[in-house]
């Protein structure tokens, strides 16, 4: 029973800080497309929407800021 106990306590640990790490990228993520889009309220909606398609389209995190960062050059000044 002992090694039950211990088995769940460490199984329910490993999957608690997989998800805090998944939800911090997330976060991470969020955050710059954010910054990115300085203030303006149509700019944020288009660059959450851009991190969307990067994340339908597979990016890899490595290339994601580089991604964003051409993704908000392109959007249409007013």
């Amino acid at each position: 029973m002992d090694y039950f106990i211990i088995v769940v306590t460490t199984v329910a640990g490993l999957y608690f800080h997989w998800w805090l790490y998944v939800r911090i990228k997330r976060w991470m993520d969020r955050d710059l497309a954010l910054a990115l889009a300085e203030g303006d309220e149509g700019k944020k909606v288009f660059m959450l929407q851009q991190l969307a398609n990067a994340q339908a389209q597979g990016i890899k995190r490595r290339e994601l800021p580089q991604w964003l960062k051409a993704a908000a050059a392109s959007y249409p000044a007013r």
